[in-house]
């Protein structure tokens, strides 16, 4: 998204965040934390999120995949994690759950925390996945060279319902396609299975049934926190997603 986008939006959000004052990071914590984006959005919605978490003293990169394959994506991520200087918190939002369990097996990820996201097993797919428990929503169009879009009239209300339609708006006009491959691709060694791993379920999603994240959080026994919120739980409620992140980076330590 443009910067039109994050202007829209700061607006919303700085009646709830509280002044941006620099301080340091728990002694000990883990320093460095990567963003990962899902299906439908871009780099550019972590802005709040960014903004708490280096106020807090983190340093923090946001990885732009291309969502053409789930393994160009997991590069994509790979190469971002190669440029960290130390140990790092990986964070995925729902298509991201299924790139940062690829990419998480990196030497310095140490923990994993999923936003709303897709947490596969060995031989899972964003689309078995999603076909597993019934569809809070059905707003998928294909185009015709093997691309998936959300339909922009129903945007607003199964991807961000809880952001202003102005904003949601702009996010279905500036939308990131998924590949279709991407989405029928199947885990290989989901990084979970042998790290530290953190979950927001977001009660009030319509993008992934919120079922459907309970049950793959508790199969991973995640340490789970539930937001009543959009799928887009990073953005309407950044405070709550900056914390988990931060717990994360200090158990991690």
């Amino acid at each position: 998204m443009t910067k039109v986008v994050l202007g829209l939006f700061a607006g919303v959000l700085a009646s709830s965040l509280s002044p941006l004052t620099a301080h340091a990071a728990p002694a000990g914590a883990v320093k460095n934390v990567v963003l990962v984006h899902g299906a439908f959005a871009d780099g550019s919605g972590w802005k709040a999120v960014y903004d708490i978490l280096q106020r807090d003293g983190y340093n923090v990169s946001i990885v732009q995949p291309p969502e053409t394959s789930l393994e160009e994506d997991i590069a994509a991520t790979t190469r971002i994690l190669d440029q960290q200087d130390g140990p790092t918190i990986l964070v995925g939002h729902s298509y991201g759950g299924m790139i940062i369990s690829g990419a998480g097996n990196h030497a310095r990820v140490k923990a994993l925390v999923y936003v709303a996201a897709f947490q596969p097993e060995v031989g899972e797919s964003l689309g078995s996945l999603q076909a597993s428990k019934p569809p809070a929503a059905n707003s998928i169009v294909p185009s015709a060279d093997g691309f998936l879009f959300l339909d922009r009239a129903k945007f607003h209300a199964d991807f961000a319902a809880d952001l202003p339609a102005s904003v949601a708006d702009l996010m279905a006009r500036s939308q990131v396609p998924l590949s279709a491959k991407a989405a029928g691709t199947p885990a290989t060694a989901p990084a979970w299975k042998t790290k530290p791993n953190y979950a927001i379920v977001a009660t009030e999603d319509r993008a992934i049934n919120p079922d459907l994240e309970r049950s793959m959080y508790q199969r991973s026994k995640s340490t789970t926190i539930e937001l009543k919120s959009s799928h887009v739980a990073y953005m309407s409620q950044p405070k709550a997603v900056a914390d988990l992140i931060e717990k994360a980076a200090t158990e991690a330590k």
